[in-house]
């Protein structure tokens, strides 16, 4: 576990930000911001010196300074780490000792049930998905400490009977959260805006789920969430047609709208049936609206400590890149171009090139659109490929936050020119949950 992640230091001298400049005022802009810098690359350089790529790196300073960042924008309500957006322990666990942060959000059972036998990682966990891994429910289900810790998620009576079947009359109460569906419809319905994620959407819908919860008598109802995707996670301010943005921050301002009113009367009619210990909502992309609902009482988010490229297009904040990986060299097959050996980390989501990895530094280099990133070797153009020889590393921010732990074991820590620790992945530690 990382003892050096959070320790005091010296706030007259710490950079705002570990790139290099601040971030620009201008919030209207369309093109990526940079808050890099060369004298940021040469101390990334400096301190994996001794390192041959491929390899990951998190920058601590940037780290901290998103953490900051959130929890501002969180306006006092606690921040619900989501594990999916980390995938490293020793991060999860150092970031729910920052005030600000209470709880997990995993995203698997099986996961869940490895943080919760983990001194290491305090508080509670919510699943943020539904489960139908029965041997995994029958292990909770005999784990009076799990039980107590672990909350499960569950849209329909079919959940609910799967849940109850796998874990059986007698035991610790389980603990049920439903996911209230956050998506706009309009037209009837004809119109579907946001995830497809649940069947749940009206509020009478959901007090008629929490009384079928009551019925089973080991499930507990605990907890609901709504997760606004179309809000929190698609940036307002995308590369591309004015009008596409337009529309986009129309539909979310709308949704907003739409969400906050519904949400509210859900968890009225929910708790006419029963008490709740908690109402979970928004993502990194919605701190803000969703923490100013009086119905929410936590927000569940994660991936701006990393910031990945898709965090890139926001108006209302800007979060600083934490998280690269770096690459070799190897060939150099015409003037212009490059090769480096592998490249492939291609993030989840609707194919295209959002999904793609972003070469950063140096400077000026950009994927060929025919044959994008590669399974094993990725060629790269533009004027810096003639700076580079054999050997040289490009380095990379991946599209998505905690994707990039699925492909390395460790996360090398840095703090300026130094690496002061290195902690293993979800992968480093055998384990691939999804």
């Amino acid at each position: 576990m990382t003892k050096t992640l959070w320790r005091p230091r010296n706030r007259s001298t710490e950079r705002p930000y570990a790139m290099g400049s601040a971030a620009p005022d201008d919030d209207t802009r369309t093109a990526p911001y940079r808050p890099v810098s060369p004298a940021g690359f040469a101390e990334l350089e400096a301190a994996t010196a001794g390192l041959q790529p491929p390899f990951a790196v998190v920058d601590l300073a940037a780290l901290r300074a998103n953490a900051a960042q959130m929890t501002r924008r969180a306006g006092g309500k606690p921040i619900r780490l989501a594990s999916k957006s980390l995938r490293c322990r020793a991060l999860i666990a150092e970031t729910l000792r920052l005030p600000g942060f209470t709880g997990v959000l995993a995203f698997t059972l099986p996961e869940a049930l490895w943080l919760a036998g983990d001194a290491e990682t305090p508080g509670d966990i919510l699943i943020g998905y539904p489960t139908a891994d029965v041997p995994a429910l029958r292990r909770l289900g005999s784990d009076e400490r799990a039980a107590a810790r672990i909350t499960l998620m569950a849209d329909s009576v079919e959940h609910l009977d799967l849940i109850a079947d796998a874990v059986g009359p007698s035991g610790p109460p389980v603990r049920i959260c439903l996911d209230l569906d956050a998506s706009l419809r309009l037209l009837g319905g004809r119109l579907h805006l946001g995830m497809r994620r649940s069947p749940l959407h009206a509020p009478e819908q959901a007090a008629a789920l929490a009384r079928a919860v009551l019925a089973r008598p080991r499930l507990e109802l605990v907890g609901v969430m709504a997760y606004e995707g179309q809000i929190a996670g698609v940036g307002d301010n995308q590369p591309g047609p004015g009008l596409t943005r337009a529309a986009v921050r129309l539909v979310q301002r709308v949704s907003a709208r739409e969400l906050r009113a519904r949400r509210a009367a859900a968890i009225r009619a929910v708790r006419a049936v029963a008490p709740l210990e908690f109402v979970n909502g928004g993502g990194t992309g919605s701190l803000e609206t969703t923490s100013a609902e009086p119905a929410v009482t936590e927000l569940g988010a994660g991936s701006g400590l990393y910031a990945p490229v898709l965090f890139d297009h926001y108006r209302g904040f800007r979060p600083l890149p934490a998280a690269y990986f770096a690459l070799s060299v190897v060939r150099r097959p015409a003037p212009r171009h490059v090769t480096v050996l592998g490249g492939g980390w291609i993030a989840s989501g609707a194919p295209g090139a959002s999904r793609l990895p972003v070469p950063v530094w140096p400077e000026g280099l950009s994927m060929l659109s025919a044959e994008g990133a590669g399974e094993v070797q990725t060629p790269l153009a533009g004027v810096a490929a003639d700076g580079l020889t054999l050997g040289d590393r490009v380095w990379f921010r991946h599209a998505k936050a905690g994707e990039l732990c699925e492909r390395v074991e460790r996360l090398h820590l840095i703090e300026g020119d130094r690496i002061v620790d290195v902690v293993p992945t979800y992968r480093g530690e055998r384990h691939a949950f999804l």
